[in-house]
């Protein structure tokens, strides 16, 4: 199984005016820009999904819609609490363990640290290593069987940055 993991894009500040809750925040204009130049990279390299699940959160739902949009998938779109900030790494594990048909190629769409605490759990064991995933970053980890603890290898892991110079 593959796990690619990407955190949302550039978002519109807490306590922005017009916004009431985290949940509400959305992508800035420039934020959208970058995911469009990030799928188009993405697709540079040939990854593909069986399955993209994101946080229900505004700003991680446009970075899904945007890369679905990007490679044709609306349809393997889906939402998880699980995702979201406060989310529990271990339903979520327990979720993509028992969708049907296991899916091969996931992408995960969420929130720092939340992502940075999964990628560092399932690769070391534990969230005290150190993993930064910067706006619109995005990771792959690859497992034999995905559970929670030490069970997948970083293959790499690429800042927005990089994946504008791949277009």
């Amino acid at each position: 199984m593959n796990l690619y993991i990407l955190r949302h894009g550039i978002a519109v500040e807490r306590g922005e005016p017009g916004f009431k809750t985290d949940a509400d925040r959305p992508l800035t204009p420039k934020g959208k820009r970058q995911l469009r130049q990030i799928a188009a990279a993405m697709k540079n390299l040939e990854v593909h999904f069986d399955l993209i699940l994101s946080s229900p959160f505004r700003r991680a739902r446009q970075t899904a819609e945007i890369v679905a949009r990007g490679f044709g998938l609306k349809q393997r779109l889906a939402f998880s609490d699980e995702l979201a900030p406060d989310g529990n790494p271990k339903v979520l594990i327990r979720q993509l363990n028992e969708w049907e048909p296991v899916p091969e190629n996931i992408l995960l769409v969420g929130h720092e640290p939340y992502l940075s605490q999964l990628v560092a759990s399932l690769i070391s064991g534990t969230t005290a290593m150190s993993v930064v995933m910067k706006k619109g970053g995005l990771g792959k980890l690859e497992t034999g069987t995905l559970r929670f603890g030490r069970c997948a290898t970083l293959a790499w892991l690429l800042t927005p940055k990089q994946m504008k110079l791949m277009v």
